[in-house]
């Protein structure tokens, strides 16, 4: 497990990092929230801890945004107590709220649970308007007839369709189609990209988010 820790104070970040590896998590830090997006989308971490006061940007605005593309678990720590704070943050995605200061053993107690929650709601099958998807058998059927997709198509359409509507980065996208390889492959993406669209059809968009990645609509 990887944990991603977004914080601009050193302390707080050491005592989390601390608790975290004592407990075999691997852990990466970001002292600002546009490189804590930048290390969530480079590296994607199984959790995230993010504190909203950070100096670049509000973390509820790096919430919305790590939110248009993931749905990895993330608990706010916050010196923040308001109600309305713990709401917004909770609407806009949070799995779980902590009030600095906190106890380390509450911490992950709640950390725990959350990743859980994760892990329980993976989903086995998708379906987007005429396109069925069988995560668990690799078999795609399109209006009830079989697709044929080679492993690479199937690999970009997994990716894409376990989060319907959310962009999907090209690193991300690399990574779930050729993982464990350091070659640019934007160029290749691309092409796949476009072999997936003609196979799926008009009744699914696949559409391109320049400079970013891409999503796909039902």
């Amino acid at each position: 497990m990887t944990s991603l820790i977004i914080d601009d104070e050193p302390q707080i970040r050491r005592l989390l990092r601390l608790a975290l590896e004592s407990r075999g998590y691997t852990v990466r830090e970001a002292e600002a929230g546009q490189l804590g997006l930048q290390e969530a989308a480079f590296h994607k971490p199984d959790v995230i801890l993010l504190d909203l006061g950070l100096p670049d940007m509000d973390g509820l605005d790096v919430l919305k945004r790590l939110r248009e593309w993931s749905d990895v678990p993330v608990l706010i720590l916050s010196v923040r107590d308001q109600e309305s704070t713990k709401v917004a943050a909770l609407e806009n995605g949070a799995d779980d709220y902590v009030t600095k200061p906190f106890g380390t053993a509450e911490l992950m107690a709640r950390l725990s649970a959350i990743t859980r929650r994760q892990r329980s709601t993976e989903v086995a099958e998708v379906t987007l308007g005429l396109l069925h998807i069988s995560l668990v058998d690799h078999a795609v059927t399109l209006a009830g007839q079989e697709l044929k997709l080679t492993p690479t198509e199937y690999a970009l359409l997994k990716a894409l369709a376990r989060h319907p509507g959310k962009i999907i980065t090209q690193q991300q996208l690399l990574k779930a189609v050729w993982p464990g390889t350091n070659v640019e492959q934007t160029a290749a993406l691309r092409v796949h990209v476009n072999h997936l669209r003609s196979k799926v059809g008009s009744s699914i968009e696949i559409r391109n988010e320049p400079g970013i990645g891409y999503r796909i609509l039902g």
